[in-house]
């Protein structure tokens, strides 16, 4: 069966409903419009193709005056439902702050605990590995940004400057909220506390065999470190994202 197509509104050539740009005059036929997934959608749609979720965009009307991190291009600044992003119009890409970040996923997890098993996994995608690795500059401070496997098993790799916040190329906030919603910042939590455990039991079966000191047994594992495990797994974001 054929994929379905749409026309272009500028030029009226004919566009499959997954591309972001008119293939004969390069308008713009998709953007960043759902609330709930973050998903790209058809201009034109009332509800979200992969969630259905009702679209809630609205641009600002001055454009943003940072500028993308991967192609330079003004971003654009824009409030999909309650979370305030800056996009790309060019890469689509998305950069969000901390405070929105934490309330994306504070959502999307409560959601998860909600619904529970009716979430389900999203399927194995292969990861699309760059070529060249590119470190990016943050869009506020333009310091190169860290390279970051979100919660260390998401298989997303998202570029994080601590102070200000995180860039995600086209579509990857949507595969970060599928793994959210598929309870993978619980299993995370889960395998730090593990690994932590694990730690712990490692350093007390040295102290028990005498080869280690009272501070940090010699292992490179001391008290300060373990109050930064556990106040990471309070404050997931910061562990995961490296803050």
């Amino acid at each position: 069966m054929p994929a379905e197509t749409f026309n272009c509104p500028m030029c009226g050539a004919a566009a499959s409903k997954d591309s972001s740009r008119c293939e004969h005059c390069g308008a713009r036929l998709a953007t960043v419009s759902c609330p709930e997934c973050f998903a790209l959608q058809f201009q034109g749609a009332a509800f979200c193709s992969h969630c259905g979720a009702k679209l809630d965009r609205t641009e600002m009307d001055a454009a943003s005056s940072r500028l993308c991190p991967r192609c330079r291009a003004p971003m654009q600044a824009v409030t999909l439902g309650r979370t305030s992003l800056c996009e790309c119009p060019r890469c689509e890409g998305l950069w969000a702050d901390h405070a929105a970040l934490e309330q994306i996923c504070a959502d999307r997890e409560q959601q998860a605990a909600v619904l529970g098993a009716a979430v389900p996994a999203p399927p194995s995608q292969p990861v699309d590995l760059e070529e060249q690795i590119r470190y990016l500059p943050c869009p506020i401070c333009r310091g190169l940004m860290n390279r970051v496997n979100f919660a260390h098993c998401s298989h997303v790799v998202v570029d994080v400057c601590r102070p200000h916040g995180t860039w995600f190329d086209k579509d990857e906030l949507r595969r970060i909220v599928e793994f959210i919603r598929a309870g993978g910042l619980d299993a995370a939590r889960t395998r730090e506390i593990e690994e932590l455990e694990q730690r712990r039991r490692e350093l007390t079966a040295a102290r028990s065999a005498g080869g280690c000191t009272a501070g940090d047994g010699g292992s490179g594992f001391g008290r300060d470190d373990m109050h930064f495990g556990i106040s990471a797994v309070g404050a997931v974001l910061k562990a995961l994202l490296g803050r």
